[in-house]
């Protein structure tokens, strides 16, 4: 028998149904907000995985088409891979989820999330969050929940919980955050130049928000009281670990010393190496349970340098930048470039621009979207010393790419000031933590090399935290050691003036408000130190676009004279495209973007556009053809789809009797604008344009 739990959630209902779909899974539950409704189904294999050393988690977020009342395009009229923002989506469920799993727990897991019916006003974003809580709750799956999540918007100055689709476009904040009993667990999002005070009120404001939510689901998880695997943790023989840190402590903590990430990374496997050459004969059947001790070891004697002797892996202290070097104008034939390098983190960065042609065509559940803004990320095995195969952009890449479009997006220029669309491409050459954010250093450098008319610099700097009880260090710049042995991976980037994106993943509960402040403010000085390098590098924009990127005029027509460019089954504009080999977009408003790299070609496409769309001016002379004569006059054209009366009276300085004495259809005659009537309908002159300076008598 189905059971529905409801609530008030932001002003609107959140309804929570189990036990009526997908009943054979572990866990499912069906998640209403106002019209949207996600079914959430968790699954875990029957035996645990073997010879593995991490929790083997898979997350699928799937919008289905129907849920909007849409047929999918393409051949095959089904969905087909899985779109940027399902990617997005996946990893935004995945990261709180992943570190709320009992240790030892390794037996294949999938959650899937599926959207079935989309109202726009609603995310299913954060009701997918809440469903996969719930559907690990209500499973046997050792899942240490139950977690929520928010979106929190700041509009007209009031933080807003759960805004509409319509309200986020006004918000200076967009935050989603999940939050479990004892605190934040993860941040993803952007702001409009935000202070660290502001984000940390934003942040205080999420926790608030998802109290009710995390309340229903504790009763969720009690009335329906299903017991938990047993997961079972083998212990350590207490002499081989005395053994194995009698070894190897001195001489790991020697490797753990060494700035250079491979010289290290070579230390370190020589120290286990000769570990396991001196315990295996004995131990023959232990190799797995030593590896895991020594990474323990290693874990224990990286962090107690950092809180014990505020010392670094690489020697560095808890505030230190690594290096900064920023060059621009590398690469000759691209728009714009940049190589950014902090430390062993390196990043070449290519901007390139291209017109309304080249803008990303999306079709979005809620309907088609255009992106004039661009940026991607890729992770090369070289970047780590690694061969592996080369395929398509993963998850890390895409999740890397949107953080850092989303940081530099806030201050692009609108497409009125730069009617560009701009693709970024970062390649990481080198990685020791943080490539993300040397791609939005590496992005703001290139972008200016390239003359885009950024409002400022944004850099990113990634944050780390080692806590213990009451003992806790919050790190700078971290490299990828410190990432992956810490408690916390804090990015933040913005400009001067301030935050444009945050990103959080907290391994551990107990994330204080005010450590998080401090954090916010130790990265807001980092990142001003490494606004100063990047500023040394370029200032601003650069005032000519590169030789090889197109050239864009914007002009304005009325927007009568839109049909007039076009011609009769688009014959004018295919006409200016055949004899100049230039790009046009007209646009609704009555813009006329005109792209070229020739500039001769750009301005014979204005002549002719100018020529096609011209509105009449008084006082000015123009060539006109006789398109019909009356007893009265004679009607002409001076500009095409334009027509003036010449009136008998202004045919000649001598009486004329019959128009015809004068002219027939077809003639070519010499006309002045004398007057254009508030209706638009002009009076012509043969007689005054006869009579003009330069123009010989008849």
């Amino acid at each position: 028998m189905a059971k529905v739990y409801e609530l008030d959630y932001g002003g609107r209902p959140l309804r929570i149904e189990l036990g009526r779909m997908a009943k054979q899974a572990h866990g499912s539950c069906v998640v209403r907000y106002g019209d949207t409704v996600v079914l959430v189904t968790a699954c875990r294999a029957s035996t645990p995985s073997t010879n593995v050393d991490f929790l083997p988690l898979t997350v699928n977020y799937t919008e289905m088409t129907y849920a909007a009342g849409k047929i999918p395009g393409g051949f095959f009229k089904r969905e087909g891979r899985p779109s940027e923002k399902e990617v997005l989506c996946s990893r935004l469920i995945d990261r709180p989820l992943r570190p709320l799993f009992k240790e030892g727990y390794a037996t294949e897991t999938q959650v899937i999330a599926t959207v079935m019916s989309l109202d726009p006003a609603n995310d299913p974003e954060i009701i997918a969050v809440i469903g996969a809580s719930v559907a690990l709750g209500v499973s046997d799956i050792p899942f240490l929940g139950p977690i929520a999540a928010v979106r929190v918007g700041k509009i007209g100055g009031k933080l807003v919980a759960n805004p509409s689709l319509s309200e986020q476009k006004q918000s200076e904040i967009d935050l989603i955050v999940a939050a479990a009993e004892n605190g934040i667990i993860m941040v993803e999002g952007g702001a409009r130049f935000v202070s660290e005070d502001d984000a940390v009120e934003a942040l205080t404001f999420a926790e608030e928000s998802v109290k009710g939510v995390l309340a229903l689901q504790e009763k969720i998880y009690a009335e329906c009281g299903i017991p938990k695997m047993i997961v079972e943790k083998h212990g350590v023989d207490a002499a081989l670990e005395t053994r194995i840190k009698d070894l190897s402590s001195v001489k790991l903590k020697a490797a753990l010393s060494i700035p250079a990430k491979a010289e290290r990374y070579d230390k370190m496997s020589q120290v286990k190496d000769e570990l396991l050459k001196e315990l295996l004969p004995e131990y023959p059947e232990k190799e797995k349970t030593i590896k895991a001790v020594f990474g323990d070891l290693k874990y224990d004697i990286m962090r107690r340098m950092v809180l014990d002797e505020k010392r670094r892996v690489d020697g560095r202290s808890l505030k230190d930048i690594r290096d900064i070097t920023c060059e621009v104008g590398l690469l000759p034939r691209t728009h714009g470039s940049a190589l950014f390098t902090r430390g062993e983190t390196q990043s070449m960065v290519v901007t390139t621009l291209g017109t309304s042609e080249d803008e990303q065509k999306i079709d979005a559940l809620a309907g088609w979207e255009y992106k004039k803004f661009m940026l991607h990320y890729n992770f090369p095995p070289f970047s780590t010393g690694e061969v592996k195969f080369l395929r398509s952009p993963g998850r890390r890449e895409i999740g890397h790419g949107a953080l850092a479009e989303r940081a530099i997006n806030k201050v692009m220029p609108n497409s009125e000031k730069f009617p560009y669309t701009v693709r970024v491409v970062s390649d990481i050459l080198e990685s020791n933590g943080s490539s993300s954010m040397a791609s939005i250093c590496g992005a703001s450098l290139s972008l200016m090399d390239a003359g885009v008319p950024t409002q400022a610099h944004v850099a990113g700097i990634a944050m780390g935290l080692i806590k213990e009880a009451d003992k806790y260090a919050v790190l700078s710049d971290i490299l990828g050691d410190e990432d992956h042995l810490g408690d916390m991976d804090f990015k933040v980037a913005g400009t001067r003036q301030g935050i444009t994106a945050l990103q959080m993943d907290i391994k551990i509960g107990g994330v204080t408000s005010a450590i998080m402040k401090e954090a916010l403010y130790q990265a807001r000085d980092g990142r001003f130190h490494i606004l100063s390098k990047m500023e040394e590098a370029i200032t601003a924009a650069r005032g000519e676009l590169s030789k090889y990127a197109p050239r864009i005029i914007t002009l304005t027509i009325r927007l009568e004279r839109i049909k007039d460019l076009i011609g009769p089954g688009g014959k004018n504009i295919k006409n200016i495209v055949l004899q100049t080999g230039v790009k046009i977009d007209i646009q609704d408003d009555g813009k006329v973007n005109i792209a070229s790299n020739d500039d001769a070609a750009a301005q014979k496409a204005i002549e002719m556009v100018k020529g096609l769309t011209e509105d009449a001016e008084i006082g000015k002379l123009y060539m006109g053809k006789v398109r019909r004569i009356t007893d009265f006059g004679a009607f002409v054209e001076i500009l095409p789809g334009t027509d003036g009366l010449i009136h008998i009276s202004h045919l000649s300085h001598e009486r004329v009797k019959s128009v015809r004495d004068v002219l027939k259809e077809g003639d070519e005659v010499l006309v002045k604008v004398i007057e254009i009537d508030k209706d638009g309908k002009i009076r012509l002159s043969r007689k005054e344009a006869l009579g003009a300076p330069g123009v010989p008598a008849p």
